[in-house]
C-alpha cells in the first residue's frame, strides 16, 4: 500500500472539533506544557500504526508525528424507506499527535 491509500481523509466530527478548540484555548491561556496537536485521519482499515506514522510523514515532509491511535468503528445498521435493512460499512480511525511546534495539517 502506499500513503494516498493508507489515508483516505480528515475525520471531522464534533469531537475532533472539541479537540481543536481545547488546543486553542489551552494555548491562549498559556498552558503549553500539555497541548498537543492531535488530529482524526480516516484510513484503511489493513493500515497498522507504523504504516499511517510513515504515510503522515512522508505526505507532509515537515511534520513529525509523536503518536499514532487507532479504532475500527463498527458500521450501523440502516434502513432508509424500505423493508431492506442495511448496514454501513466498517472504517478505520487513527488520532495522530504532532511534535510541539510544527506545522498544522490545516
Amino acid at each position: 500500500m502506499n500513503s494516498f491509500t493508507i489515508i483516505k481523509g480528515l475525520h471531522d466530527s464534533e469531537k475532533t472539533q472539541h479537540l481543536k478548540d481545547l488546543f486553542v484555548f489551552r494555548q491562549t491561556r498559556g498552558m503549553k506544557e500539555d497541548v498537543l496537536h492531535k488530529y482524526t485521519l480516516r484510513v484503511d482499515t489493513r493500515a497498522n500504526k507504523h504504516q499511517i506514522r510513515h504515510a503522515v510523514e512522508e505526505l507532509f515532509p515537515k511534520v513529525k508525528v509523536i503518536s499514532v491511535n487507532t479504532a475500527t468503528v463498527k458500521g450501523k445498521a440502516k434502513r432508509a424507506r424500505t423493508k431492506v435493512a442495511g448496514y454501513t460499512s466498517d472504517w478505520k480511525k487513527a488520532v495522530i499527535t504532532l511534535k510541539e511546534g510544527e506545522i498544522e495539517l490545516l
